[in-house]
């Protein structure tokens, strides 16, 4: 078997992911839209647990790409 058919499957599983992955991020962006749009506010509260396990409100990176995806500013 070659290279190419075993790596196929994985191909195709992380292409769904990726699709996924997309589609929460847009329904995500999308319900928090409908949320403006009545007249309400949102916020996310992001709590991690630091260097040395204590608990961090800090934003990750990974947080900040997440924020943007839904369309929420991560610097208010």
């Amino acid at each position: 078997m070659g290279r190419e058919r075993r790596t196929d499957p994985l191909l195709r599983k992380l292409l769904e992911a990726v699709e996924a992955s997309l589609a929460a991020a847009e329904a995500a962006r999308d319900a928090v839209q409908e949320i403006l749009r009545r007249g309400a506010d949102t916020g996310i509260f992001f709590a991690g647990k630091g260097s040395r396990g204590t608990v961090s409100s800090e934003l990750t990176a990974q947080d900040r790409e997440f924020l943007r995806a839904v369309s929420i500013k991560p610097d208010r």
